[in-house]
């Protein structure tokens, strides 16, 4: 394989290259470590590079591979971790300047088995300031390679547009409101949002504890098959890890969807959606039918509420995270992340209660629709390709949360594993993204679906024309 085809390539396909010797894990990461360290001026995907570390990870996993002992399928394949998630020895700064100084003494627990499956770290991705919506204004934000102008989602954008640049074939984000699928959808991209508790949250900066999930991000349904593998299941550190069983470890070929029940509620998703959303989506889905499944219609919960009270609940959290810093030391934060802090303080108990009654609400009513269909269609944002004009017009309008969020803050409420997925083009030919809902500990269902859908369709391969 030429570095190119090498940069674009799945993790699958990297994968059945070094079992068969084509190259080695050492010139896998020269390629991934050479064109982050030369492209990093163009889309500053990166917050840190970690090229010793690379090599070092690299070399070990030739020698394993040719002892017979690798770590799994994912043994020598290059990673961008969330500059939120620990890691020994080297900066972890959460996108604040503030964290600048910050270097743990030890792994995160995602960062560790990452590390243990023969993971290549080739960097910290860049992030939004705290994983809120903005990143800090001493930061340069990560550029999305389908368009200078256009929106790379939060607040894991640095993992996306890595990603997106070929820069990483596998990357880790979190969502607390829809920051995996967000650039997944902009950029083109497979990422899993799993049930809350799934992945371990310790070693990784929190924005709000009971929303924050930590997931895979990826070329393919497949690829963050692989990787929840290695990041789910039970952890002495965190005691609100699940003690679930891993999930079933993938397969090559997912086959036939025939008796997979695919419920939509077309009114909930496409009143407010562009029309380039309806058109990709209904398109999606006579290809799920054509796989065997069965389309129904459902009525989704009545949601407004729940989503309309996501940032003050989430600043509450926040600020209990924020409190050795915030308020006292206000100017090392951006105004962003300070306004959320600042309303979160200031929220009564009564409207905290009247938003946890509507998420015990919200869960239910899916738990319950979720008991009659297998996965909820719903789009992974209601904008197609939105500009960052476009998105700095929204935020001053009235119903802004409302207008984004509708069908990525729910399930962060819920903690009902999402996975969002390319499911189409607008005309100009840039990314549409989809996501599939599943009831708790289901992930293993969404990943077949969409990996079923992938075999069948290539929207999951397209990536810019421009990036090098």
């Amino acid at each position: 394989m030429s570095d190119q085809e090498i940069a674009w390539a799945d993790a699958a396909a990297l994968s059945q290259g070094l079992a068969r010797g084509q190259y080695s894990a050492l010139e896998l990461t020269e390629v991934f470590l050479a064109r982050a360290q030369g492209l990093q001026p163009r889309w500053h995907a990166y917050a840190t590079l970690t090229p010793e570390l690379a090599m070092a990870q690299a070399r070990a996993s030739d020698v394993r591979r040719a002892r017979g002992r690798t770590f799994g399928p994912l043994d020598g394949l290059p990673l961008a971790l969330k500059d939120l998630c620990w890691t020994q020895g080297i900066a972890t700064q959460a996108g604040m300047p503030i964290h600048r100084q910050f270097v743990p003494q030890q792994d995160g627990t995602v960062t560790r088995r990452l590390a243990e499956a023969g993971l290549v770290l080739i960097g910290k991705a860049q992030m939004t300031e705290g994983a809120y919506s903005a990143h800090h204004p001493d930061i340069q934000a990560p550029i999305n390679p389908w368009g200078e102008g256009l929106w790379t989602g939060v607040s894991s954008s640095g993992s996306g547009v890595a990603l997106a640049a070929g820069l990483t074939t596998l990357a880790i984000g979190t969502d607390t409101g829809g920051s995996i699928r967000f650039p997944c959808a902009a950029l083109g991209l497979t990422g899993l949002k799993p049930t809350w508790g799934r992945v371990s949250r310790y070693g990784a900066f929190e924005l709000a504890a009971s929303l924050d999930h930590i997931g895979p991000m990826a070329r393919s349904a497949l690829d963050c098959a692989w990787m929840l593998q290695v990041m789910a299941g039970p952890d002495p550190l965190d005691p609100t890890a699940l003690q679930a069983a891993l999930p079933q470890p993938p397969t090559l070929r997912a086959g036939s969807l025939r008796g997979l029940r695919v419920g939509i509620d077309a009114r909930h998703c496409f009143d407010i959606s562009d029309p380039d959303i309806e058109t990709a989506m209904l398109q999606t889905l006579k290809v799920f039918e054509s796989l065997g499944a069965q389309i129904l219609e459902v009525r989704m919960p009545q949601t407004d509420a729940l989503v309309e009270g996501w940032e003050a609940y989430c600043g509450v959290e926040a600020a209990v995270a924020h409190a050795q810093t915030f308020p006292s030391q206000r100017a090392a934060y951006g105004p962003m992340l300070a306004g959320l802090l600042d309303k979160g303080r200031a929220l009564d108990g009564m409207t905290m209660q009247s938003t946890l009654l509507e998420r015990m609400k919200v869960k239910g009513a899916l738990d319950a629709l979720l008991a009659e269909v297998d996965v909820l269609a719903v789009p992974g944002m209601p904008l197609a390709a939105p500009s960052l004009e476009r998105i700095a017009g929204l935020r001053q309008q009235p119903g802004y949360r409302q207008r984004l969020s509708r069908f990525t803050v729910p399930t962060d409420f819920s903690g009902h594993p999402t996975l969002s997925f390319p499911c189409g083009a607008t005309p100009a030919g840039l990314p549409v993204g989809m996501q599939l809902i599943g009831a708790p500990l289901q992930e293993a269902r969404l990943l077949r679906a969409v990996q079923a859908f992938q075999e069948a369709t290539d929207w999951h391969r397209r990536r810019p024309v421009q990036t090098d």
